[in-house]
């Protein structure tokens, strides 16, 4: 049985293969082709999905697509897919169904609350559902414009970010402050029904502005400025902590509480929001969906389509989440002397985790490109670039001269897990950067760079059998320096999606400031 799922169409498309109950590949299009177009089939992602599972069109059984895929006509897809796999049944799966399948049948749990929460999927914007076996059944739904999504693109695009893409830094400036001067208000939008759902408050928003997050004067006189005015920098920390404090306690209130949960769509992707819910003692356990936006939707079509279509029990799982495509000795060679390169190829692992321990012990940082491409948007060990955190200019240069990015988004902390909990506390989730932990304080002058406010640092821990390669530079480092951790964060530049070839690779470390860069076996240095 083959199923090939589909997501993300008007928003960052993404395709998976399953095959016989195991999740094969998965990839989304704006990495493989590095553009996208609304509302057309990702054939780069079909391509490489097929390629990896070795699949040929002919042998799909089911195309699980999660709606929505079309802005105008959505024949025009149908038959698209028809054309492309003629023996396939088309299968369209619910947006918010595509999250909770994604979540609940990749969670080790055999049955839990499943709370689903986005922007705007097909109207829905938040559903609980209650699942057990192969269940999945729908208890109570949230609908646009009563958005947490919604008020947090909002303010996003208040404080001067595009909304839609760039949440996550207002994420991060919200841990930068302690001032809660502003939680009560956006309680006052958030106000909660009688089961502590919100209902927001409209006359906070302006029906006809279409800019600035369309806030109305009333919003503005909360905050003491004219209607319209620029928001001082001042007050961007304090709001964005005030919107994020808001937003954890009706996810939690949203949730309840009991034995198992599990968190799928956008918002899931809000690690601090993650954190709140672990450390709020209301679950025994929490399992975060890592690629928990449309792009993971198409892991909930194939799921979706395996569990309750063809009702069988065997699960996949989600694996390393290391998805994608991978290249070879030879393909990468052909780039670098296409692009008329000076490289070594270091014969062996233990002579390429040695020649990487040398260059960060030398406050080098660090491009490391090895196997298959992650999915979803963070960088597991795969495509990142790594420093040391014992280099007291670690993150001015990742920050400023190579990412590019503000001082407040802070990189990752990979340490061995079986090691974790003597530098970090820390729960599961970090398997896959989905939550926050805490520095323990004997560890916290180490780690100051790297501290995102009140001690949280971002936690990726890393196991011998989700990547033996990069758990053992991790150790091999710390054989060296008496620490193994290393600071880790995407290897991408300018807005750019996570490098997948070789070329990607490339043309990133010659763009940026990054020392030196190991693509598989071969090692390029400035």
């Amino acid at each position: 049985m083959v199923i090939l799922g589909l997501s993300g169409l008007l928003n960052d498309a993404a395709c998976a293969l399953l095959k016989d109950g195991v999740l094969l590949a998965a990839a989304e299009q704006r990495k493989l082709a590095r553009y996208f177009q609304p509302g057309q089939v990702p054939e780069e992602a079909i391509t490489a999905c097929l390629r990896i599972g070795a699949v040929r069109p002919a042998e799909v059984d089911c195309v699980a697509l999660v709606r929505p895929f079309a802005s105008g006509n959505e024949m025009a897809v149908h038959l698209d897919l028809r054309q492309k796999f003629p023996n396939s049944q088309i299968v369209l799966v619910e947006h918010h169904t595509a999250h909770a399948a994604s979540c609940y049948f990749a969670s080790p749990f055999e049955h839990a609350t499943v709370l689903t929460l986005d922007r705007a999927g097909d109207f829905r914007c938040g559903v609980l559902w209650r699942a057990r076996g192969l269940q999945l059944v729908s208890e109570r739904e949230l609908y646009y414009p009563d958005s947490l999504g919604d008020l947090y693109g909002r303010v996003t695009e208040l404080l001067g970010f595009k909304p839609n893409a760039e949440e996550h830094k207002v994420q991060w400036l919200s841990a930068t402050t302690s001032d809660d001067r502003y939680v009560d208000l956006f309680r006052d939008i958030l106000c909660a029904d009688d089961a502590g759902w919100p209902r927001i408050d409209r006359s906070y928003f302006h029906d006809e502005l279409r800019t600035r997050g369309g806030f109305s004067a009333r919003f503005y006189q909360r905050l003491g400025l004219e209607e319209g005015a620029e928001i001082p920098a001042s007050l961007h920390a304090p709001l964005a902590a005030g919107l994020q404090r808001a937003v954890e306690e009706a996810v939690l209130r949203m949730a309840g509480e009991g034995e198992n949960l599990c968190l799928g769509g956008g918002l899931a992707f809000n690690a601090l929001l993650v954190a709140a819910i672990e450390r709020s003692g209301r679950w025994k356990n929490v399992f975060v969906q890592p690629a928990a936006g449309n792009a993971g939707a198409a892991l909930g079509a194939v799921f979706y389509a395996w569990h309750v279509l063809c009702g069988q029990s065997a699960r996949s799982g989600v694996g390393d989440l290391c998805l994608g495509p991978c290249y070879g000795p030879e393909e990468i060679k052909q780039v670098l002397e296409n692009c008329k390169l000076r490289f070594r190829y270091v014969l062996t692992a233990d002579e390429l985790i040695s020649a990487a321990v040398a260059e960060l012990n030398d406050h080098k940082i660090v491009a490391w490109m090895h196997g298959r491409m992650e999915f979803g948007p963070r960088a597991l060990g795969n495509r990142s670039i790594l420093a040391s955190p014992l280099n007291p200019y670690s993150t001015e240069n990742l920050n400023i001269y190579i990412k590019h990015r503000e001082p407040f988004r802070k990189f990752a902390a990979s340490v061995p897990a079986e090691l974790a909990s003597e530098y970090f506390e820390v729960g599961p989730n970090a398997r896959f950067l989905a939550t926050v932990g805490r520095v323990r304080p004997a560890h916290r002058k180490v780690f100051e760079s790297a501290i995102l406010g009140a001690d949280l640092v971002r936690v990726h821990t890393v196991s011998r059998d989700d990547n033996p390669l990069y758990w053992k530079l991790l150790h091999a480092f710390g054989e060296a320096t008496g620490l193994p951790v290393l600071y880790n964060t995407s290897f991408n530049l300018f807005g750019d999606p996570l490098v997948c070839t070789p070329r990607d690779a490339v043309r990133s470390f010659y763009s940026s400031g990054i020392d030196s860069m190991f693509v598989g076996h071969f090692l390029l240095q400035k």
